[in-house]
């Protein structure tokens, strides 16, 4: 992508997050809003100032990972939003959506907006202390939907054929933790799966939604639609953990604050899309099949057992740092190993959010990870 191509881009991207902070009135009481109308060089109040305080290689490290991981998350909610957000321009996915709570679209969009939020905000931060922000443009190469409501335009992600790791259910159910050697089974098995309608002729836009699904393409709509559901809660859990484990790695106060103050809302995300998957695997909705893939969601409930309950969405106390102290309500995992940004990139390819994408974004990608996996905590 040229330069201006990517300055375009950088703008878009400000305008969107001004957007945000415009919706959110209540902001206007802290001064965000107001924080978010200035140019990036007046957020802070000089640029002597705003360096003062430098920050260490793994911080920056640290921070630079965490902005591309929400620049693959503003991406792939993007697409999201555009077709089944609350000004989404596809009714058909939608109101399938909608059969899992009625406020999905609001949802969507509410999330499509923190993401944005947290990638503008982060390079920004990253620019009024002279390091280097994280531009992935030139990876914006993938194709979108054909659906209505998809803007034609190259992505970063792919959500039309998905690998969705769904262990995570069955992990925040069970007393057991990852960060202690505990491995769980898949609550739904989803491989090669859309999580967004592909083309008006596969799904068209005018579908009605019944519930249970009738016909065969009323029936992969509200597939692709709990699809969406499940992956929802895959990408914000993901992101749970990833903030933890940056968080004891972080050296400056700062950033520290930056860390646990956005981690918290991935938290907050994943706990609402935790409900809401859970609605795709119960009455009435529970038994739906693909037609096209055999991706089947069961009745979860029917199997009995805390493991499988669907409105069990508070994480149950499991053990945390070692096997003779008590169960504690946590997210989990914690440790580098299932949760730093090496596990991340290596979740997202397993989910094959980046099928399509060229080796050299691969290597962009791992190398930030592997960087901020490396950064260590340094206390003066």
């Amino acid at each position: 992508m040229t330069r201006n191509g990517s300055d375009q881009h950088e703008q878009d991207l400000e305008d969107k997050w001004r957007s945000v902070v415009g919706r959110r009135s209540f902001l206007k009481g802290v001064g965000v809003a107001g924080a978010a109308a200035l140019p990036g060089s007046a957020l802070f109040a000089s640029e002597a100032t705003a360096r003062s305080a430098a920050l260490t290689k793994g911080d920056v490290a640290i921070l630079r990972f965490l902005a591309a991981a929400e620049l693959i998350e503003s991406d792939l909610w993007e697409q999201y939003n555009e077709l089944g957000g609350v000004n989404g321009g596809n009714p058909a996915y939608m109101a399938a959506l909608s059969n899992l709570d009625g406020d999905m679209p609001q949802y969507i969009a509410d999330n499509t907006d923190d993401e944005i939020s947290h990638a503008a905000f982060l390079n920004a931060y990253l620019r009024s202390k002279g390091a280097s922000p994280v531009n992935l443009d030139e990876f914006r190469t993938l194709p979108s939907s054909k659906a209505t409501g998809a803007r034609q335009k190259g992505r970063l992600t792919n959500l039309q054929s998905l690998n969705v790791d769904t262990s995570w259910y069955v992990r925040y159910r069970s007393t057991q933790n990852p960060d202690l050697g505990a491995s769980f089974p898949q609550a739904v098995e989803i491989h090669r799966e859309p999580a967004i309608p592909l083309s008006d002729t596969d799904t068209p836009p005018g579908l009605p939604a019944p519930v249970p699904p009738v016909g065969a393409q009323e029936t992969r709509m509200q597939a692709i639609a709990n699809t969406a559901g499940f992956h929802f809660a895959f990408i914000e859990q993901g992101g749970s953990s990833l903030y933890s484990v940056m968080s004891l790695r972080a050296s400056s106060l700062e950033v520290l604050r930056i860390i646990v103050s956005i981690g918290g809302v991935e938290t907050n995300h994943f706990s609402l899309w935790h409900d809401k998957a859970g609605n795709a695997v119960a009455q009435p909705l529970a038994g739906v099949t693909d037609p096209e893939t055999g991706v089947t969601f069961p009745d979860l409930n029917a199997k009995g057992g805390e493991l499988n309950q669907t409105n069990l969405i508070l994480p149950e106390p499991s053990q945390f740092l070692h096997k003779n102290l008590p169960d504690c309500s946590i997210v989990r995992p914690t440790l580098d190993h299932n949760g730093g940004a090496v596990a991340a990139i290596a979740g997202f390819t397993a989910d094959r959010l980046f099928e399509g994408q060229s080796p050299k974004f691969f290597r962009t990608v791992r190398k930030l990870a592997r960087e901020a996996d490396a950064a260590e905590r340094q206390v003066h």
